[in-house]
């Protein structure tokens, strides 16, 4: 006779791969290094700053 399996844990076992399995084609896809996140916020910061330093005050 063969051995009865837990189709929960089955079931559960292969939801956990398949999302597994989309955080990394995730990842890939929009994840960004450090250095080029950093880099970004850095240049929004000084853009933000040179925008400040125009305006007119009235």
């Amino acid at each position: 006779m063969a051995e009865p399996i837990n189709l929960n844990k089955v079931r559960k076992a292969r939801d956990k791969q398949k999302a597994r399995s989309l955080a990394a084609e995730n990842r890939v896809r929009f994840g960004r290094p450090k250095a080029e996140s950093l880099a970004a916020k850095l240049e929004a910061e000084r853009a933000r700053r040179e925008l400040e330093g125009k305006k007119r005050e009235d």
